[in-house]
């Protein structure tokens, strides 16, 4: 079942990722999102900057003027990097960076759910996984096909795996330190973010 259930993305899949994505949280070129609350291996060295991953060369937006990578988002605890966006850091942020770090969360949120309904079920994802990272990605790949087939044979449809209840308040670390390329790609959605060809009409309730 692992090449039905979770064959490895190629371009054309992770571009409909992205398409998803910005279908369902009005986000861009997002490819994925990341978290490591249920999961936790020592991460490999290099995983998503060594060009393996297949990911889309970057391309314009409408409304940004510099063309964009395909990113992953994740929360304070991920590194900032071309491929991977995180929040600002800080408490007192202008209001655009207020709801930069909200549309990032809208996006963020759907790793956060499906690991929630993941790890209930498999409680293997309660504690660390005290084994080498290959037999690590085994385990996983093997509850990921075992819980979708449940699921499906539940009757469960996939946006029942969408539902959230809430929106996590975000804590930021103020020690980031990235080159300006970076910092380039984010304050370029931040302001596509709070520009009318990028806003969503309840995005300033959210802060």
């Amino acid at each position: 079942m692992h090449n039905e259930c979770i064959p490895t993305p190629n371009e054309e899949k992770l571009l409909e990722i992205a398409e998803g994505y910005q279908q369902r949280a009005q986000f861009p070129n997002c490819i994925g999102a990341i978290g490591g609350k249920h999961i936790r291996v020592i991460k490999p060295h290099g995983k998503t900057t060594n060009d393996s991953l297949n990911i889309p060369k970057p391309n314009l937006i409408r409304g940004i003027q510099i063309p964009m990578p395909y990113v992953f988002v994740g929360d304070e605890a991920f590194g900032l990097s071309t491929n991977m966006l995180r929040p600002y850091a800080g408490k007192c942020l202008l209001i655009n960076k207020r709801i930069f770090n909200y549309r990032l969360s809208r996006a963020r949120r759907y790793v956060e759910c499906a690991f929630g309904i993941l790890s209930n079920k498999w409680r293997i994802f309660h504690c660390a996984i005290d084994v080498d990272i290959e037999l690590t990605i085994d385990i996983v790949k093997c509850c990921c096909v075992l819980h979708n087939f449940v699921r499906a044979r539940d009757g469960y449809e996939f946006e029942d795996s969408l539902m959230v209840t809430g929106m996590d308040d975000i804590e930021l670390d103020n020690n980031l330190n990235v080159n300006r390329s970076i910092n380039r790609y984010r304050d370029a959605l931040t302001n596509y973010f709070n520009s009318e060809l990028g806003q969503v009409a309840w995005q300033n309730e959210k802060i």
